[in-house]
C-alpha cells in the first residue's frame, strides 16, 4: 500500500512538474511575444522621432543657410557702397588736383612775369642810382672813395669825442671816489669828536609841569644841579624856554639816564642830592635793561641766535647811538635783513650773511670809549667774544678797510650802503632827494606835448605821459633823447636815470 501510494505521489509530481512546465513555457512566450511587439512599438516611435528630428534639423540648417545669405548679401552690398563711395571720392580728389595743378601753372607762369619785370625794374634802378651817384658826385665834388674817407673821418672825430667823454667820466667817478673815501674819513672824526654833532643827537628836552620846578632842580646854591650833572655827567640848561629843561651831551646813553632820573625826580617831588643819587641808580638799571631787551629783540627780529650776552648788550646800546640821524640799532637789522634776502637769491650762506650784517656796526656802541674806527673796534670786540672767522671778515670790509674775500662779505657791504643810502635814510640827503625828484619832473614838464611825468623808483626812472594827439611814434623817441640830454646837463646823480615816454590812446564809453 505504501509503495502504490509512493508511485502515485511520484507521478503525480512529476504530472503536476510537467504541467507547470508547459504553464510556464506558455507564460514565459506570451512575455516574450509582448516584449518584441513592444520593442518593435518603440523601434517604430524612434524611427518616427528620428524622421521628425531629421526634418525639424533640416528645417533649422535651411533657416540658417538663408540667414547667412541674407548676411553675406547685406556685407555685399554694403562693400559695393564703400567701394563706390571711394571711387567718388578718388574722382574728388583728382579733380581737385587737376584744378591746383592749373592754378599752379597760371601762378608759375604769373611769377615768371613778375620775375622778369622786377629783373627790368632792378636793372632801371641801378642805371638810376649810377646816374644819381654820378650826379652827386658832380655836385659835391667828390668820388664815392672821397666821401666814404670823409665819413670815416667824421665817425672818428665822433668817437674820440665820445671817448673823450668816457674818460672825463671816469675821471669824475675816480674824483668823487676821492670824495667819498675823504668824506668817510672826516665821518670818523666826527664819529669821535661830537663838537659837530647836529643839535637832535645832542639834546633832550624834559617837560616840566610848571616854571617853579626849574628852581627846585637847581637847589639851594645849585647843589641839586650840580649833583645830577656830576652824577650823569650831561649838562643840564636851564633858561628862559617856558616850563622845560635842556639836556645836553654827547653821550646818548648818559644823556638818557640822565632824563629818565630828572622825569623821576620831577614825578617823585622830593630832589635833594641824595634822592638825586638814587634816582639815577635806578635809571642806569632801566636803561641797561632796555638795552639788553632791545639787543635780544634785535636778535629775535633778525633770527640771529647764540650770540654773547655782552655782544647782545652792545647791540642794545646801538638802540641810543645815530648815524648822521639814521638810527644805527635799526639800520643793522635792516642791513641783516637785507644781507639775508640776497645771500638767499644767491644760494650763499644766509645764517653767516645775516649775523654779520647785524653786527657790522658793533664797533660804534663803544667807539666814543676806545680809540680806532668803528670798524677795528667791531673786529675786537666779535674777535673777544669767539665770533667765527667768516663772520668777522664779513663785518670788517662793509667800509673797504679791507678787501672782501667771501660772497657774503660782498652781501654785507652792499646791504649797508642799500640802507644808509636809501633816500630818507639819513637827514643829509633828503632834502637834496627831494630837490632832485622836482627838478626831474620840471625838466620832463617843460618840454612840449607832456601831459604828466612821474618820477619813481627813488628818482632811479622817470615817467613821461605824452599827449597822444600833438604827438606820433615818432615824436616820443625824440622827446625821450631830448629830455635825456637835458638831465644829463641839468643834473647831478649817482648811476643813471631812465626815461620812460609813453604814448597811449583810449576809447571810453558808458553804458546806460
Amino acid at each position: 500500500m505504501n509503495s502504490i501510494q509512493i508511485v502515485v505521489s511520484i507521478v503525480t509530481g512529476a504530472i503536476g512538474i510537467g504541467i507547470g512546465y508547459f504553464i510556464r513555457k506558455n507564460i514565459a512566450e506570451g512575455k516574450i511575444n509582448n516584449a518584441e511587439n513592444r520593442a518593435k512599438e518603440i523601434v517604430l516611435e524612434a524611427e518616427r522621432a528620428a524622421e521628425t528630428s531629421k526634418k525639424e534639423m533640416l528645417l533649422e540648417a535651411k533657416e540658417e543657410i538663408h540667414k547667412l545669405r541674407s548676411e553675406l548679401d547685406r556685407e555685399n552690398r554694403e562693400r559695393r557702397n564703400e567701394l563706390q563711395r571711394l571711387e567718388r571720392r578718388l574722382q574728388q580728389k583728382e579733380e581737385t588736383l587737376d584744378r591746383k595743378s592749373e592754378n599752379l601753372e597760371k601762378k608759375d607762369e604769373i611769377l615768371n612775369k613778375k620775375i622778369k619785370e622786377v629783373a627790368e625794374k632792378k636793372e632801371q634802378i641801378n642805371e638810376i642810382c649810377q646816374k644819381q651817384l654820378e650826379e652827386l658826385e658832380r655836385i659835391s665834388g667828390l668820388t664815392s672813395e672821397q666821401a666814404k674817407e670823409q665819413l670815416l673821418n667824421d665817425t672818428r672825430k665822433e668817437i674820440k669825442h665820445e671817448a673823450a667823454m668816457m674818460i672825463k667820466e671816469i675821471e669824475q667817478k675816480a674824483k668823487e671816489d676821492g670824495e667819498k673815501k675823504a668824506k668817510e674819513i672826516i665821518a670818523y672824526a666826527i664819529q669821535k669828536c661830537a663838537a659837530d654833532h647836529v643839535a637832535e643827537t645832542t639834546v633832550s628836552v624834559v617837560a616840566l609841569p610848571n616854571d617853579e620846578m626849574k628852581g627846585r632842580i637847581i637847589g639851594r646854591e645849585g647843589r641839586n644841579i650840580r649833583a645830577l650833572e656830576t652824577l650823569t655827567g650831561i649838562d643840564l640848561i636851564i633858561d628862559d624856554t617856558p616850563e622845560a629843561v635842556i639836556l645836553s651831551g654827547f653821550d646818548p646813553i648818559r644823556r638818557e639816564v640822565a632824563r629818565i632820573a630828572l622825569e623821576k625826580l620831577i614825578v617823585d617831588g622830593r630832589i635833594h642830592p641824595a634822592r638825586i643819587e638814587e634816582m639815577v641808580e635806578k635809571a642806569k638799571k632801566e636803561v641797561n635793561n632796555i638795552m639788553k631787551e632791545e639787543g635780544e629783540q634785535a636778535t629775535f627780529e633778525t633770527g640771529v641766535h647764540s650770540i654773547h650776552p655782552e655782544l647782545i648788550k652792545l647791540l642794545g646800546r646801538l638802540k641810543y647811538r645815530t648815524s648822521y640821524g639814521q638810527n644805527v640799532l635799526k639800520h643793522s637789522i635792516e642791513v641783516s635783513h637785507l644781507a639775508g634776502l640776497m645771500a638767499a637769491e644767491l644760494g650763499a650762506d644766509v645764517k653767516l650773511a645775516k649775523r654779520a650784517g647785524l653786527l657790522h656796526d658793533i664797533g660804534k656802541a663803544v667807539d666814543h670809549e676806545v680809540e680806532g674806527t668803528h670798524v677795528d673796534i667791531g673786529m675786537d670786540l666779535l674777535k673777544k667774544y669767539k665770533e667765527s672767522s667768516e663772520v668777522i671778515h664779513a663785518m670788517s670790509t662793509h667800509h673797504g678797510d679791507y678787501e672782501p674775500q667771501t660772497i657774503e662779505a660782498v652781501l654785507v657791504t652792499a646791504a649797508d650802503a642799500m640802507s644808509a643810502a636809501r633816500p630818507g635814510a639819513r637827514r643829509e640827503t633828503l632834502e637834496t632827494y627831494i630837490k632832485r625828484l622836482q627838478k626831474l619832473e620840471e625838466i620832463a614838464n617843460s618840454s612840449e606835448g607832456v601831459e604828466k611825468s612821474f618820477a619813481i623808483q627813488a628818482g632811479r626812472e622817470i615817467r613821461i605821459m605824452v599827449k597822444p594827439d600833438e604827438m606820433s611814434d615818432e615824436d616820443i623817441v625824440c622827446l625821450a633823447r631830448e629830455v635825456t640830454k637835458k638831465i644829463e646837463s641839468e643834473l647831478e646823480y649817482p648811476g643813471q636815470i631812465k626815461v620812460n615816454v609813453i604814448r597811449e590812446t583810449r576809447a571810453i564809453e558808458y553804458a546806460k
